[in-house]
């Protein structure tokens, strides 16, 4: 199949759905399949550094579910989508949040190929679905089958937009990538228990608890140390936050490139993400488990779309940063503790691998061309009109 992956976001700026769309195109490629991605980019020259890609659109960062969406506003593309489309020809488009401006609706509503959709997010509520929802609701008839990464992300669309029923089709992992054993980073690998921490430095990924949490730890566990790895706008707090309470031992690692990322998993005891909320699924939760760590989460919906409390991980109540510290203390202390919660987490994520999270997302593809197929064949019937005998 000819296959073009649609997203909203800037495909330069590191990114859930951005890291989903490279994985999903990549293992599709290995599986023969022909792949193009859509997306805009603030970084000029994209389409030559990357293979089989469209930049269309000129980004704008806006406010979004106390983060930051690096979306393009821009409505005057149409023209060179649809020479794009009359090119390509295309077998399935896949459309990642695809009521967002303005790329994925200019595309659903100039392409007559089949047309899948996934859901991404998750959140308390979405100005733009409510108060959209009169012109969005047009776009439905042109989605053939719909997909949604988590339980969370499937009720949230449907409050929305009930005539929806995704299918639930996780986020996936590259196992391969991601395992136990592989080189630790040098200088963090001594007789200290290691907690790590991977995201944005942002508010709602609540590192400001975590931070809080391991104050309690510090005190109760002196051999410990906090790793932070990434880079955000909360960085200049975060950093004064350490200065002010004279914490010890905390690695800020900033932005690490992919290929270092799994390195620092495998020097860490115990992985942490203590999310506020807005989060639909939690990719980092399956990295971290694929590696063979502990988790510490949050209770919120889409982490406990993942994980299981007292089987793979241990969870506390969100914005909790006393819950957060007894966590902390209790796996930093129980080392066999720490090594069952690890053993069932490599073993759940294998369950996340990309090959059979591909192979589904393939099925849907499939049963969008039939029903794309089956509508048109039913167009094309000609209507058969039965005349009333007359009364004399």
């Amino acid at each position: 199949m000819k296959i073009g992956l649609v997203s909203p976001y800037d495909y330069s700026h590191p990114g859930g759905v951005t890291e989903h769309l490279r994985h999903l195109g990549g293992w599709l490629g290995q599986l023969g399949h022909e792949v193009r991605t859509f997306a805009p980019s603030s970084r000029r020259g994209a389409e030559d550094e990357i293979r089989d890609f469209y930049r269309i659109g000129r980004v704008f960062p806006l406010p979004a579910n106390d983060s930051v969406a690096r979306i393009t506003l821009s409505f005057h593309i149409a023209r060179r989508v649809q020479e794009i489309l009359e090119r390509e020809r295309f077998d399935v488009l896949h459309f990642h949040e695809p009521f967002l401006p303005a790329l994925p609706l200019t595309l659903l509503s100039s392409s007559h190929a089949p047309h899948v959709a996934t859901f991404h997010a998750f959140a308390k509520s979405n100005l733009g679905y409510y108060y959209g929802r009169p012109i969005l609701k047009q776009y439905l008839k042109h989605l053939d089958a719909t997909i949604a990464v988590s339980p969370p992300a499937r009720d949230f669309v449907r409050h929305y937009f009930p005539q929806l029923d995704p299918c639930v089709i996780p986020n996936g992992i590259d196992v391969d990538r991601f395992r136990p054993g592989q080189t630790p980073i040098h200088h963090l690998r001594d007789d200290s228990v290691n907690v790590l921490f991977v995201g944005r430095l942002e508010k709602r990924k609540g590192l400001l608890d975590l931070l809080r949490a391991y104050q309690y730890l510090q005190q109760r566990v002196p051999r410990s140390r906090l790793i932070v790895v990434g880079d955000g706008p909360l960085r200049g707090k975060v950093e004064s936050f350490v200065s002010s309470h004279r914490l010890d031992n905390v690695v800020l690692a900033g932005y690490v490139p992919a290929q270092v990322l799994p390195r620092y998993y495998c020097s860490a005891d115990i992985a942490c993400f203590p999310a506020t909320g807005g989060e639909s699924f939690g990719v980092v939760l399956l990295e971290a488990m694929a590696a063979g760590l502990p988790v510490v989460a949050t209770e919120i919906p889409g982490y406990l779309s993942v994980v299981e409390a007292g089987v793979d991980s241990l969870t506390v109540r969100p914005k909790s940063s006393g819950e957060l510290g007894v966590a902390l203390t209790v796996l930093a202390r129980d080392s066999y503790l720490r090594r069952k919660l690890g053993q069932a987490a490599l073993a759940k994520a294998q369950r996340y691998s990309w090959p059979m999270v591909a192979a589904r997302v393939i099925e849907v593809y499939q049963e969008a061309r039939e029903t794309r197929r089956a509508l048109s064949e039913k167009e094309a019937e000609p209507s058969v009109h039965h005349s009333l005998p007359s009364v004399g």
